[in-house]
């Protein structure tokens, strides 16, 4: 079971994710991040990674959302990790260009353990219910690295929401190729032998 849990408290954010990279059918049970943009682009990410996900925070929304946002990704991040475990007979890296109408994303991602994040894109400064766009890139950083993930994306579009909706879904999809164990894949995929 490529399953795992993790709860991380602090005096900004109370936050519990619980992902089944297993769960094959993209249905997310429980998202309250307090946010309801957010939650719309967890659930874009779950279902187009084909996870079952379970993401509940309390932050501290009264400063703003980035805590909330941020923290997630740090949980998010580190849940993967653990479900990933040894990483055997998995595809390891993956791609994925998604459109939605005038805006295209692009996600290419390395399950390295060599965490990195690259992002190249103009995401304004439009807020989105009670999510400012650019926490979109904080969310995406903060992940990379607890999950240890070398990621890259890059959106380009002139309406906030379809570019972030469209990298989450890439970033979905990508992980899901990246995670999915291939049966040519012999133990861990990599010259060295682990990663």
């Amino acid at each position: 079971m490529r399953k795992a849990e993790f709860v991380r408290k602090t005096n900004e954010t109370t936050v519990r994710v619980l992902i089944d990279l297993d769960g094959g059918g993209g249905e997310p049970t429980v998202l309250k991040s307090g946010i309801g943009f957010f939650d719309h682009m967890l659930a874009a990410f779950a279902r187009f990674g084909l996870f079952d996900l379970q993401v509940e925070c309390q932050g501290d929304l009264i400063v703003d959302g980035h805590h909330s946002v941020e923290d997630c990704g740090i949980v998010l991040g580190i849940a993967i990790k653990a479900a990933l475990g040894e990483k055997e007979g998995i595809s390891r890296a993956a791609s994925c260009f998604f459109p939605m109408d005038e805006a295209l994303a692009f996600c290419a991602l390395d399950l390295s353990g060599r965490p990195y994040f690259g992002f190249e894109g103009e995401l304004g400064t439009e807020m989105l219910g009670g999510f400012s766009a650019p926490l979109a890139e904080e969310f995406f950083r903060a992940l990379a690295m607890n999950a240890g993930l070398t990621l890259h994306m890059s959106v380009k579009g002139r309406n906030a929401h379809h570019q972030i909706e469209a990298l989450f879904k890439a970033f979905g999809r990508a992980l899901g190729d990246a995670v999915a164990k291939d049966p040519r894949v012999k133990g861990v995929p990599s010259t060295k032998g682990m990663l």
